[in-house]
Parts: structure tokens; sequence; C-alpha cells
């Protein structure tokens, strides 16, 4: 196994306090310190601080979505199955039985646009496309799965999913996607041809 880079474990660092400290919070000596990497090294890659962040939230993006997209489609191959098993997935996730090597601390991409709050900061848009990119990817199910309006039932399946994320980090829920599967169901079942069986 190839040891990683100084600049993966300054990313990777990063990413680890960001995700469970905040953004703003935590500081580069923080994550100099804790990567055991000296100043130079993360000036030898990063221009600033925020770049920093971006490249912590596009490493997020990539193991999050190959973490998702995997257990959807390692649950079923009928698309509507898939559909649901969004849910399950999110189960999984906040009773921290996936993602373990950073557990289930809300969502860091909400939590980046949070502290990023302007539209138009980099930080903020890197998260809002983390959001569409998973939209996407759910219109493709619902397509596969005969919704009549692929994208209207992604847009619903992403509020539901949504929902449960801030409902299980604000609420300490961890139960919050069985409820939000349940309504799932139901605006699949409305979606589509024939109810799933």
């Amino acid at each position: 196994m190839t040891k990683p880079s100084k600049r993966d474990e300054l990313v990777d660092t990063a990413l680890r306090l960001f995700y469970t400290r905040g953004f703003h919070a935590t500081g580069i000596d923080t994550i100099l310190a804790e990567a055991g990497v000296a100043k130079m090294t993360l000036y030898k890659h990063f221009r600033s601080k925020d770049e920093l962040v971006l490249a912590a939230l596009h490493r997020r993006d990539e193991l999050f979505r190959t973490w998702l997209v995997g257990s959807i489609e390692q649950a079923s191959d009928r698309p509507r199955e898939r559909l649901l098993a969004l849910f399950d997935a999110l189960d999984d996730w906040f009773g921290e039985r996936a993602l373990n090597a950073l557990g289930f601390h809300g969502c860091a991409f909400v939590k980046a646009a949070g502290e990023y709050d302007s539209p138009d900061h980099p930080v903020h848009r890197a998260s809002a496309e983390h959001k569409q990119l998973i939209v996407d990817y759910l219109t493709e199910l619902a397509a596969a799965a005969g919704a009549v309006d692929p994208k209207a039932l992604a847009e619903e399946l992403s509020l539901l999913k949504e929902g449960a994320i801030v409902t299980a980090q604000v609420r300490n829920m961890p139960n919050a996607a069985q409820p939000a599967k349940n309504i799932a169901k139901i605006l699949i079942d409305a979606a589509c041809e024939a109810p799933i069986q």
C-alpha cells in the first residue's frame, strides 16, 4: 500500500477537523500540528485556507458519493428499490455503521455553506455542486424507475434526505432515515406507474 502524500495527509486532516470542529473554528496551526507537516508544505500546495477548505470538501464529496452510490447499488438491481435504499444508507451513516473514519456529525456541506453563506463564495458553490450531483444521480434512478417526472421526484427525495440528515444531527435522532423512507415510498409510488411490491 502506498503511503499518502503530505498533501493528502494535510487534506485528510483538514477534512476531519473541519467536519468535527467547524471550518472557521479550526485554525491552520491546529491542522499543521495534527497532520505533522510544516507551514511551508501547506503553502506549497495551497495559497490560502480557503483553498484547503475546497480541497477538503472535494475529498469529502468524492468519499461520500462513492460510499452512497456504492451502498445504493449494492442494495438492489431495481431502480425503485435503489431509490429507497438511499434511506437505508443514511440509516447506516446516522448509526455510524458507515463512513466510520469520521462518524456522523451532520452534513459537511451544509456546515460549509452555513459558514460561507454568500452563494458566490467558492466554498458555498462547492457545497451546492455536491448537493446537485446527488440530485442528478437520483434523477437518473427516478427515470430508470419509470417516474413520470424524474427531476421532480429526485428533488422531493433530496428534500427528504436533507431533512433526515438535519433531524438526525440536530435532534439526535439516529433513526430519522426510517420515517423519511416511509414518506419516500409514498412519493415513489405516486410518481411511478405501479406501486412497489
